[in-house]
C-alpha cells in the first residue's frame, strides 16, 4: 500500500541540491532519495523502507525541513503496521531526547563559572555528537595561531553519507591541532586546544548547550559508518576531492567526492554546473574524459606519459642566432618510438666483457675465403650467429609481453635486428633464420640490407618481426651505453670498440683483444640472474666459437 516519506529531523532547513531517484523506481532500505545542503552540512536523505517510488513531492532547489512530504512510496501492506510502529519510535524517542535538554544549561553554566575571571585559561574543543560511529577529517581549515571566533569552522568532516564543518564553541586562539588529514573521529574525541578569556568563556557557557543541540542536530544526518584506517600523513598536501584551501568552498556530495577520490582529481579543478555551484557526478567524469582526451591528443615527446611535465618551451632567439630545422619522417617516428619503449619499459642494463683475440685470429685466417665469396667478414656476423645460438639456448630472451601484461609469448623463430646508422637516423633491418644461416651468409646479407637503408631502398616489411636487436659502435668508439630496448622485443645488445686490454692468466698478464659488452633488458620479463647469465655465456661463445658446433 502507499506511504508518505517525510524529512527526517535535520537540524534546520536544507536545499535539495539533487534527486538520486525517480518515479517507478524500486528502492532498498537506506538507499538515498535526495542531497540536502545547508550552510554547514550537505546530506544524503535515506528511505526509511523498501518500496517503489509512486510521486516525488518535491522538486529542485526546494528548501525542505523536518516534517515535509518527501517521496510517495507503495510498499507492500505486511509492513504498514511495521512502519506504523516505527513511525512512532522516532517520535518518541525524539521527545526523550528534548526532555533533558532543560536543565542541561544549568550544569554546563555551573562547569564554566568557576573558570569565569579576568584571565584566560585553556579550553579543549570536542567532537559533538556526529549521529554516527566516525567521520573521516577531509579538511582542516585553521592552523595554530589562528584568531578565531564563535561558530566559526574549524574543519570539514565526510562520512559516507554527509559532510559537514565543525564550528567553535566559542572565540579564541588555536593553540593546537590534535587531529591530522584522514583520520577517522568520533563524538567526545579532542580535536584542538584554545585559549580563550575567562569572560568569554563564561558568557559562551550559557548559551552554548541550547547551541551545540543544534550543531549536534546538523551532524545527525548521517546513519551509516565510515571505517577506515587513520592516516599518519602530515596535514600539508590538500586532500583529493576535498574543499579548496584558497577561499572558496567545494560544494560536492560524499559520492561524488568519493568518485573524486577514486580518479584522483582534485575537485578544485572540476567546473560545477550543479545548483549554487555545487559539483555532480557528472561534472566529475567530464572532467576525466576531458584530461584523457588532452594526454591522447598531445603529440608524442610534448607532454610524456602520465604524470610527466611538458619540457617548457623556450625562445632560444634571445641567446643568439637560431635557424629551425625539421625533422626527418624518419626522425619523427624513431624519436616516437624510443621515447614509447623508455616510458613503458623498465630498463636494467647488464655490463660485461668478451675476450675475442681467437675469433679476431679466426676471422682474419678466412679472409681470403670471404673474398672468393665476394663478402667482407666482419665481427658483426659472428654476434649475429652467436646471439641467435644463445636466443635458442636461453629461450626466455626470445619472448615478447602480451598486451593483458599477465603473458609472454613465445616465438619459435630466430630473427634479429641490427642498427644502421644513416644520414636521415637510425634504421634497423632485420635478417630472418639467423640460427639456419652461415657466417658468410649472414655477413652477405647484412651488408645488402645496410646499403638498402644508406641508400633510402630498405622497405618497411625488413624492418620488422625482430625477436631481438644489436646496436654496435665499434666503428666509432667509446666503452659501455645503455641502449633502449627496441619494444616489444625484451632485450637489445649495444657492443662498443674492442681494445687490448691486460688479462691474468694466472701467472702473468697477457694481452687479449677485449670486446665491451651492453645488454639492455625489459625487468617484467627477465630478471638480473637471467641477463647476467646470458652476457656470461655470450663472451664464452665470442671467445671460442668451436663450442656453437657442439
Amino acid at each position: 500500500m502507499s506511504e508518505l516519506i517525510k524529512v527526517p529531523d535535520l537540524g534546520g532547513e536544507g536545499e535539495v541540491i539533487e534527486i538520486l531517484v525517480k518515479e517507478g523506481d524500486q528502492v532498498e532500505a537506506e538507499q538515498s532519495l535526495a542531497v540536502l545542503e545547508s550552510d554547514k552540512a550537505s546530506m544524503e536523505i535515506p528511505s526509511p523502507k523498501a518500496g517503489t517510488v509512486k510521486a516525488i513531492k518535491f522538486k529542485l532547489g526546494d528548501t525542505l525541513k523536518e516534517g515535509d512530504p518527501l517521496i510517495e512510496l507503495d510498499v507492500e501492506g505486511g509492513e504498514q503496521t511495521k512502519q506504523d510502529d516505527s513511525s512512532e519510535q522516532p517520535a518518541k524517542a525524539e521527545s526523550k531526547a528534548e526532555q533533558p535538554a532543560e536543565p542541561k544549561p544549568d550544569t554546563s553554566a555551573e562547569q564554566q563559572k568557576p573558570a569565569a575571571g579576568g584571565g584566560s585559561r585553556s579550553e579543549a574543543v570536542k567532537v559533538p555528537d556526529l549521529g554516527t560511529d566516525s567521520a573521516r577529517v577531509i579538511e582542516i581549515l585553521v592552523s595554530k595561531g589562528d584568531q578565531v571566533e564563535a561558530d566559526q569552522s574549524l574543519l570539514v568532516l565526510e562520512s559516507d553519507k554527509a559532510s559537514m564543518e565543525l564550528p567553535a564553541p566559542f572565540s579564541g586562539v588555536i593553540e593546537s591541532i590534535d587531529i591530522k588529514l584522514e583520520q577517522d573521529v568520533k563524538t567526545g574525541d579532542v580535536i584542538m586546544q584554545m585559549q580563550v578569556s575567562g569572560g568569554d568563556s563564561e558568557a559562551k557557557a550559557e548559551s552554548q548547550p541550547a547551541e551545540q543541540q543544534g550543531k549536534q542536530s546538523d551532524a545527525k544526518q548521517a546513519p551509516a559508518a565510515a571505517s577506515s584506517a587513520a592516516s599518519e600523513e602530515p596535514a600539508s598536501p590538500p586532500p583529493v576531492g576535498g574543499p579548496s584551501r584558497e577561499g572558496a568552498k567545494v560544494h560536492a556530495g560524499p559520492a561524488v567526492r568519493m568518485l573524486a577520490r577514486e580518479f584522483g582529481i582534485d575537485l578544485t579543478d572540476v567546473k560545477p554546473t550543479g545548483p549554487r555551484d555545487r559539483i555532480l557526478k557528472e561534472d566529475v567524469q567530464k572532467h576525466v574524459q576531458a584530461v584523457m582526451q588532452q594526454r591522447k591528443s598531445a603529440p608524442a615527446g610534448a607532454t610524456g606519459g602520465s604524470g610527466i611535465p611538458p619540457v617548457p618551451e623556450v625562445d632560444f632567439s634571445r641567446f643568439g642566432e637560431i635557424e629551425t630545422v625539421d625533422m626527418t619522417r624518419l626522425q619523427q617516428v624513431g624519436a616516437s618510438n624510443l621515447h614509447r619503449s623508455w616510458l613503458n619499459v623498465p630498463h636494467v642494463t647488464q655490463f660485461d666483457l668478451a675476450d675475442i683475440s681467437a675469433l679476431e685470429a679466426f676471422r682474419k685466417e678466412q679472409k681470403a675465403a670471404a673474398e672468393k665469396a665476394g663478402v667482407k667478414l666482419t665481427v658483426l656476423p659472428f654476434l649475429l650467429k652467436a646471439c641467435a645460438h644463445l636466443l635458442r639456448e636461453q629461450p626466455n630472451f626470445n619472448v615478447s609481453l602480451a598486451a593483458n601484461g599477465k603473458q609472454l609469448i613465445q616465438k619459435k623463430y630466430v630473427h634479429i635486428g641490427f642498427a644502421v646508422d644513416t644520414p636521415d637516423g637510425l634504421l634497423v633491418p632485420v635478417i630472418r633464420d639467423v640460427d639456419k644461416k652461415s657466417l658468410l651468409q649472414l655477413a652477405a646479407e647484412a651488408a645488402e640490407l645496410a646499403d638498402k637503408a644508406r641508400n633510402k631502398k630498405l622497405g618497411a616489411d625488413a624492418m620488422q618481426g625482430a625477436c631481438f636487436t644489436i646496436s654496435s659502435l665499434g666503428h666509432i668508439g667509446g666503452t659501455y651505453f645503455t641502449p633502449i630496448v627496441n619494444s616489444p622485443e625484451v632485450a637489445i645488445l649495444g657492443v662498443s670498440k674492442a681494445t687490448m686490454q691486460p688479462v691474468w692468466d694466472g701467472a702473468s698478464f697477457q694481452p687479449q683483444l677485449m670486446l665491451p659488452l651492453s645488454l639492455s633488458y625489459d625487468h617484467r620479463a627477465i630478471n638480473g640472474a637471467a641477463a647476467a647469465q646470458f652476457t656470461k655465456r655470450l663472451g664464452e661463445l665470442l671467445g671460442d666459437i668451436r663450442t656453437m658446433l657442439l
